[in-house]
């Protein structure tokens, strides 16, 4: 039955956030903000449609995978690996499985961290008296504590708190700019600007994250079951909504405050900078804000997403030392990358690859079990969700060849 526009409205005046924004949380990252600041700066307004689109396909696949977490009760790893018949290969898939996530997640918490420790530097107006050493161990034994010691759902509830302040501090920003509404409109109207089209596919591939998948998958099943799938697709929803929303404004930003300029911006904390002397302080100390948190909560999601999947891999139900020992694995890697001064081009570089290489296998599997009738159901898959994920899944592995080419030198 057609849901009416009451009924929906009802729903969403009874919505409460809950495990999506944990989505948003890990992908709106320094990565993300760097992206979108960066698209602003040298395209304007005009890549605004390439967020939208990333949203929307990010939505789907996280419903993909929220499906089928909630009617098999399995987390997305476990789901993946049962639906290898031969032993060889499923023990490759889950090889390949922690490898890529362990490593891609590992050289993310780096640039996590770094970019929380750029955020204060950006509220502070210059670089901090006792350096970011300091801060990038505090931020480390905070997750870890995080982590290993609290219940999954204070995680849930603390990260979403931060998602709320990181929303707050970007969207305060962009008001305080006050770009003009109608060249913003403009933005959503897919067009390409001339050496535009590899910031269009950074800011799809900033935004579509493949280890928010089993991060998302395992944190509904403890919150709801399959009676209330409903529930979390709207959830799944609203929450990446508000996500791709913030990505928005930062890009919105950037174009409305440096778009034409000529002035050099290589990050955030470069736009903060300029924002100072035309908008004045409080413009920069949002935007420091708004990166701290983004920082913050992705140093939180990217640990906890291998955790799970070290879990889920493991089987191990009663014990959650699988879950500890790959989330800190992924705390220290990071914390000691981030003191050792790599620099942020190698650590991409890994992630891109790890992510580059996962991100269409990820996207065969989901597409495969959506569509397993034995597994799902009345559940699985009709013939729209068919068309759209199979859309998607071409684009996702067009990205992740790109992704693979261009760390590797061979696409600029």
């Amino acid at each position: 039955m057609v849901e009416t526009v009451a009924e929906k409205s009802m729903k969403l005046s009874r919505y409460r956030p809950g495990p999506g924004m944990m989505v948003s949380a890990a992908f709106i990252g320094p990565g993300t903000v760097t992206a979108c600041t960066l698209a602003g700066a040298n395209f304007g307004f005009a890549l605004l449609w390439a967020l939208v689109f990333a949203t929307l396909t990010t939505i789907i696949l996280q419903s993909f995978a929220v499906r089928i977490a909630l009617v098999t009760q399995l987390g997305l790893a476990e789901a993946m690996l049962k639906s290898v018949a031969s032993p060889i290969l499923r023990a490759l898939a889950a090889l390949l499985l922690i490898s890529a996530l362990v490593l891609g997640n590992a050289a993310y918490e780096a640039g996590n961290m770094s970019g929380a420790a750029l955020g204060l530097e950006a509220i502070n107006g210059a670089p901090l008296a006792f350096g970011i050493a300091p801060v990038i161990i505090t931020i480390g034994l905070f997750a870890s504590t995080m982590l290993v010691f609290t219940k999954p759902k204070w995680i849930e509830n603390i990260l979403i708190l931060l998602v709320m302040l990181m929303s707050a501090a970007f969207i305060l920003t962009f008001l305080l700019i006050r770009p003009d509404l109608g060249a913003v409109l403009q933005g959503f109207v897919p067009t390409i600007p001339d050496e535009g089209l590899m910031t269009a596919i950074a800011l799809i591939g900033t935004t579509i994250v493949p280890y928010n998948l089993f991060l998302h998958a395992a944190s509904v099943r403890e919150r709801w079951d399959k009676e209330q799938l409903p529930e979390a697709q709207l959830d799944t929803t609203v929450s990446i909504g508000i996500g791709g929303l913030v990505s928005m404004t930062i890009l919105a930003t950037a174009a409305a405050s440096l778009f034409g300029s000529g002035k050099t911006i290589e990050n955030a904390v470069d736009m903060a900078q300029q924002l100072s002397p035309l908008f004045g302080s409080m413009a920069t100390v949002t935007l420091g804000t708004g990166l701290f948190a983004a920082g913050l909560t992705s140093a939180i999601t990217a640990p906890l997403a291998t955790g799970y999947i070290v879990q889920e891999i493991f089987k191990s139900s009663r014990s959650r030392a699988p879950f500890k020992i790959g989330a800190l694995i992924v705390i220290l890697s990071g914390t000691f990358a981030s003191l050792l001064g790599y620099r942020p081009v190698e650590l991409i570089f890994v992630a891109q690859i790890a992510n580059g290489l996962l991100l269409p296998i990820v996207a065969i599997f989901l597409l495969k079990l959506a569509n397993d009738k034995n597994l799902l159901g009345p559940h699985a898959n009709g013939l729209k969700a068919n068309l759209l994920g199979a859309a998607i899944l071409l684009i996702t592995t067009a990205l992740g060849f790109r992704l693979i080419a261009r760390a590797l030198g061979f696409w600029p």
